[in-house]
């Protein structure tokens, strides 16, 4: 399989049945690509990746009658990146204002690891804007700090965030020999079928964009630095307050960077429909691993009118 068409030289403009173009929200320039048209749903990617990890569901969601858009989140991909903002809080208000941006009233969020964390947060501090919520891969960010804290072998498995939090060092291994550990991180993360090598060159040029290293480490040092500071404290109490939009979790049984105990049980912050699906077989990327198990279950679950408990 050879490398995708970046079409106009950029590694993460990639041609394909979509749009590419650029949105102001919350003081920041993003990037999307979008097709279809219909209700929105929008896709927000995790680490170590960018929009184009949606690239599967994109056309199957315009197909089944979805205005389809990925954004690539603030410092990542062709969106600004800023000097600071990397905050959860603040991140989550990229995304509704994002929503807003492209002139819809809500949206359905997917996210994905770090982007589904930002989903969890986007969905209570923003309710209005979210119709729904999907999440892969991550907990809810309550159970995420308590599972870090206070299991051991979720612990161990994170051990890549506490290794985030030393200074400039991460950054330089993520882009040393062309990015070659976003490859490794991706490969070790994933089930028996993990990305194509021409895949995962494409998320190695991303990876190497100047200040993209940083940037895509900040959220994590926030999220581990502020665990004791009043920031963090007054995050982990407003995050108390519930989900109420349905919500479908979906999770790899073979995730060895997110274990399944510690994502199960995230529906307790739920106060609506939540639906909990867990693939067998699949590691940390199931959108990527099994594009049609997930696209279908991603479909279905939308389409359904009552998704039930």
């Amino acid at each position: 399989m050879t490398a995708p068409d970046t079409g106009n030289g950029s590694p993460v403009r990639i041609d394909g049945p979509w749009t590419h173009r650029d949105v102001a929200a919350n003081g920041a320039r993003f990037h999307i690509a979008e097709m279809g048209d219909g209700p929105l749903v929008l896709l927000l990617h995790g680490f170590p990746q960018f929009w184009w990890t949606w690239r599967h569901q994109l056309p199957a969601l315009a197909e089944a009658g979805y205005r389809a858009v990925a954004m690539d989140l603030r410092g990542v991909g062709g969106s600004d990146r800023t000097p600071r903002g990397y905050d959860p809080a603040n991140l989550a208000l990229d995304i509704t204002g994002v929503v807003r941006s492209l002139g819809e009233p809500d949206a359905a969020l997917v996210g994905h690891d770090l982007g589904g964390y930002l989903a969890w947060t986007a969905a209570v501090m923003r309710p209005k804007l979210v119709r729904r919520l999907v999440v892969s891969s991550m907990p809810h960010p309550r159970r995420w700090r308590s599972a870090m804290l206070s299991d051991f072998s979720q612990t161990r498995a994170g051990s890549y965030v506490w290794g985030f939090q030393r200074p400039w060092l991460p950054e330089r291994r993520l882009v040393a020999d062309d990015g070659a550990l976003v490859a490794e991180l991706i490969q070790e993360w994933s089930g028996p079928r993990p990305p194509e090598d021409a895949a995962l060159e494409v998320y190695r040029r991303a990876m190497c964009i100047p200040s993209t290293a940083h940037c895509s480490i900040e959220p994590y040092r926030w999220m581990v630095r502020s665990l004791l500071r009043p920031d963090g404290i007054q995050f982990n109490r407003r995050m108390k307050l519930p989900v109420r939009v349905p919500t479908l979790h979906l999770h790899g049984s073979l995730d060895p960077a997110m274990r399944t105990r510690s994502a199960a049980g995230s529906g307790e912050y739920v106060e609506a429909p939540y639906r909990w699906r867990l693939f067998d077989g699949l590691g940390h990327f199931p959108h990527e691993e099994d594009p049609v198990a997930f696209t279908a279950e991603l479909v279905n679950w939308l389409k359904d009118p009552e998704p039930d408990r």
